[in-house]
């Protein structure tokens, strides 16, 4: 078996640009919606899923299909279902296959989510980002935590696999106020929580915020507290992490697509600025579509770039360190020619930061909260 490529998982991205309204810490590539007509970027999403089946003509079926963005519940039922027959007409869609829609409160509740399902959603990832109102308008959210509250439980009468998108490390957030918003959550029931420490990008309004002193970001030391809080109270509530930011109620609610990710199978990433990562005769391509939805509509091919061992070694140790499951050491060896230096496993161990077990490297709570740092220390 190769180190990386669709033998460890075969995903489909699709990112949909548009926003009703765009968040201030939102660095994705994203565009008002105002009143946009969907066929053209629908039709280019296609040509350029039709594109990737005349490029990769040996790859199986699809294990997974998310639709992100941007926000893709502003899409009709019948443009989500035109989607998914062009990935089974195209790739084929495994029988297990989980299909992922991004969907913000607002959208729940405007719609009727059975015409989802019908479309072929079986999963739901809900951006509720916070249940408290202040923090709501903080973030630039368009709905109130009374409305997220009724969006999840009209997604759970049609959606048993169902995550909530919650951002934490707020500046001026306090462990109390954190630990009562997380409880409050999961009496919600979600049987998926991912959980994101804010970050603050330059291009953002936010980091302009920061740029001009108006906004100051949560000290690295409170934001790590607040990490350690969240561990020990998702654990306590039988949702352990199962990655840095992911955390669920058993294997069957881990989300297949992003362990795609971070086990560096293959995933096509289409729509306008979406990346993906693909494996054809032996070399590792990154790809890229345009970012602008009118270049994209004009010409929906991505922009295609080998990889260089090093740089597809290191991607693979960056993104297998976040799983709870570990570091494959053999892996490991198979990309970098080497096995991993004794001494750093060794310090790692001693530090409490990870242990070696069974041909894995195995983080500790505390090792995966600068599992980046790790990184470094193992790539030669």
């Amino acid at each position: 078996m190769r180190a990386v490529g669709p033998e460890h998982g075969f995903g489909l991205y699709v990112h949909w640009p548009y926003c009703s309204r765009i968040c201030p810490y939102c660095d994705f590539n994203v565009y008002a919606a105002r009143d946009r007509d969907p066929e053209p970027l629908i039709k280019a999403i296609q040509a350029d899923l039709e594109a990737h089946r005349r490029l990769l003509p040996d790859h199986p079926a699809l294990d997974s299909v998310f639709l992100g963005g941007g926000t893709p519940s502003l899409l009709p039922a019948g443009e989500m279902a035109a989607l998914l027959e062009t990935a089974q007409s195209t790739f084929g869609l495994a029988p297990d296959v989980e299909i992922t829609l991004e969907a913000n409160p607002n959208d729940i509740l405007a719609n009727d989510p059975a015409t989802w399902a019908s479309a072929g959603i079986n999963r739901l990832s809900i951006g509720v980002q916070s249940l408290d109102d202040e923090a709501l308008s903080f973030l630039g959210r368009d709905h109130a935590s009374a409305d997220a509250r009724a969006a999840i439980e009209t997604a759970q009468a049609h959606f048993d696999n169902h995550s909530v998108d919650l951002i934490y490390a707020r500046p001026g957030q306090s462990l109390s106020a954190w630990e009562t918003e997380l409880r409050q959550v999961m009496a919600l029931g979600a049987p998926h929580l991912s959980l994101y420490e804010l970050t603050i990008a330059e291009r953002t309004a936010f980091g302009h915020r920061a740029a001009r002193g108006e906004l100051v970001p949560m000290p690295d030391d409170d934001q790590a507290d607040l990490y350690e809080l969240t561990q020990a109270v998702c654990e306590a509530h039988d949702l352990p992490a199962y990655e840095v930011s992911n955390h669920a109620r058993g294997p069957a609610y881990q989300s297949r697509h992003n362990s795609i990710y971070w086990a560096s199978g293959d995933w096509i990433g289409i729509g306008p600025g979406a990346h993906g990562r693909l494996t054809l005769q032996g070399q590792r391509l990154a790809t890229e579509a345009r970012r602008r939805p009118a270049d994209y509509i004009q010409a929906p091919q991505a922009i295609r770039t080998e990889l260089s061992k090093t740089d597809t070694a290191r991607e693979f140790l960056a993104m297998a360190l976040r799983p709870v499951s570990g570091l494959d050491l053999n892996r490991f060896e198979k990309l970098f020619g080497r096995r991993v230096d004794a001494a750093v496993l060794a310090d790692l161990r001693d530090n409490g930061l990870g242990r070696a077990e069974q041909d894995s490297l195995i983080l500790s709570r505390s090792g995966r909260l600068i599992a980046d740092y790790i990184a470094g220390l193992l790539a030669p």
